[in-house]
């Protein structure tokens, strides 16, 4: 192809170079296995293969996140014409003896296998996560060999770019980052802006508590934001973009970086691309770890070197974003859909899930469980398929209580709801949202008032301050929601909390304040009981204050 890459001799060459080894030992380098002593079971992996002799034959490859992070150190054995065998909790012993028996001598270990048809393995569907544990996230040869970039080439050289969005809304694809909001209208506003300055921005701003599906993709499969922001580009006439990342994920940063050099050097960014006139450059800006700055106005006030706070919409972003200029806002996990759904269609993506929600979701599977991890599975699935078979269980036998989702914007679904769908749609109205993917499993010994003392004290702590009823409501609802957990509230007081909720839920500025009494009105709503009983009388309250030197719970708490 003139002026531009040829994809197919990039893949065919990286193709033929991975079938002249035998054997492939996939070492899961993730950060959650890396945190578990990953790095010292390659070592002693590649040690014993290079002491043997079998480098020529054998090929050791530290690959993206394979998912069950309750069960790292993970690695994959692949032979040639054999299945796949993995292995768990594998050290630098069993590392060796994996490559003494399975790899050297063929015959695999006996302890620590795990069957790929699991139901942690089996239920899932993968799309976003399609290349996780299979490549290097280091080499874009890799990322093209499994189709990388080809939805880019194909959408430029042979698709209009009101073609390229017109796939899109028909796949039903929807925000993933918490909004839900459909990706194809959003792309369509930015494409009808007139400017010659309109920006896409990648909101890798991920700050729930126990989420990191965004961070996985950004470190484990970096080249698939990039195209996906270059497909996003080229249908709404975009020339630039940025990668907002938060400053705590510099392994996504260093991977992201290098992406960025790789595919310049093979003309997949710049001016140019694939010998036609469309040009597209990716920047990275790193956030100092506001979790405001989810929020796409404050965002593109970081990006701009101002604080990040929030401002009233409209004018919305795709009419007036960076430096007064159209842009336009997607979540990581969103652009990742995007090449596979240019590549394998609309009505295949739009198989998958429900009516109103469709395709897959990425969720981090956090709490009581017995398996842990990322998953990645279709819309519509059950909670309790989720947590008795993808996640094997309440760990240590316990019973299921209640699930959070949505992180300190979502709520917490009790058991009598179980069996709900996993969509947009369904959660809502529980009470609850969908949000970036944070799913947290709580068992009987959870207290719920003090989960949701947790989350205020979260929403507090990250409220930005420009609007009274989320930088007082959220401090005074800390206030009382400590004074319930310890046993210090009257009904007066109890009544009081759900009053500032609806206050601070009707009246705050932005997305942080308006949802940040979702944990405590859905575990009002579903284990009021729970915060009865913590209730005192006004005699009681008023001694025990007395006892504790009128100093505030939030003095005490600090």
């Amino acid at each position: 192809m003139s002026n531009g890459v040829d994809l197919f001799d990039l893949s065919q060459k990286e193709r033929e170079a991975q079938a002249a080894y035998r054997r492939h030992v996939l070492c899961c380098g993730s950060t959650a296995c890396l945190s578990g002593g990953a790095q010292a079971t390659q070592d002693a992996i590649e040690a014993e293969i290079k002491e043997r002799g079998l480098e020529q034959d054998v090929r050791v490859v530290a690959t993206g996140c394979m998912g069950l992070c309750s069960r790292g150190p993970l690695v994959k054995v692949r032979t040639r014409g054999e299945d796949d065998v993995l292995y768990a909790d594998v050290d630098a012993d069993a590392g060796r003896r994996i490559v003494d028996e399975h790899v050297a001598d063929g015959q695999p270990v006996a302890d620590g296998q795990l069957s790929l048809q699991h139901p942690f393995f089996a239920r899932q569907e993968r799309v976003v996560l399609e290349n996780m544990g299979e490549i290097d996230p280091n080499r874009i040869e890799e990322y093209i060999a499994r189709g990388g970039y080809r939805a880019l080439r194909d959408a430029v050289t042979t698709m209009t770019p009101a073609g390229v969005i017109e796939v899109v809304q028909r796949s039903g694809l929807r925000g993933r980052g918490g909004g839900g909001y459909p990706a194809g209208t959003k792309w369509g506003l930015l494409a009808k802006a007139q400017s010659d300055h309109k920006t896409v921005i990648a909101n890798g701003d991920e700050g729930d508590p126990g989420a990191y599906m965004d961070r996985t993709v950004m470190e484990d499969d970096p080249h698939r934001v990039l195209e996906g922001m270059a497909l996003a580009a080229y249908a709404t006439g975009a020339k630039h973009g940025y990668i907002y990342v938060r400053a705590e994920y510099p392994v996504a940063v260093r991977r992201l970086e290098q992406a960025i050099r790789q595919a310049k050097r093979h003309k997949l960014l710049g001016k140019g691309l694939f010998g036609t006139e469309f040009e597209f450059n990716v920047e990275i800006r790193i956030g100092a770890g506001a979790f405001v700055c989810g929020e796409e106005t404050a965002l593109m006030a970081s990006i701009m070197g101002q604080r990040g706070t929030p401002v009233l919409r409209p004018p919305y972003p795709t009419e007036r974003g960076l430096w007064g200029e159209p842009s336009m806002i997607n979540n990581v996990e969103t652009l990742a859909n995007v090449p596979t759904i240019l590549r394998r269609g609309a009505e295949w993506f739009a198989s998958i899930g429900t009516d109103t929600s469709r395709g897959t979701k990425v969720f981090a599977l956090a709490g009581k469980l017995e398996n842990t991890g990322l998953i990645e599975v279709p819309m519509g699935i059950t909670l309790r398929e989720i947590v008795e078979e993808i996640g094997g269980g309440v760990a240590g036998g316990k019973a299921f209580k209640a699930a959070q989702t949505g992180g300190p914007s979502g709520g917490c679904i009790p058991i009598k709801h179980i069996d709900t769908s996993m969509d947009y749609d369904s959660l809502l109205a529980l009470g609850s949202i969908m949000g970036s993917g944070g799913l947290i499993v709580m068992d009987e010994d959870v207290a719920m008032p003090e989960v949701a003392r947790f989350f205020m004290r979260f929403c507090m702590d990250e409220s930005c301050g420009k609007c009274l009823p989320c930088r007082a409501g959220t401090f005074e609802m800390y206030e009382l929601l400590d004074a319930i957990c310890e046993g210090r509230a009257t009904a007066a007081n109890l009544a009081r909390l759900e009053t500032l909720c609806d206050v601070v839920r009707t009246d705050s500025l932005c997305g942080l304040g308006q949802t940040a009494p979702n944990p405590v009105l859905s575990t009002l709503h579903y284990f009021r009981d729970e915060y009865e009983a913590r209730v005192v009388p006004d005699t009681v309250a008023a001694a025990v204050a007395a006892d504790a030197g009128g100093a505030s719970a939030h003095e005490r708490s600090a």
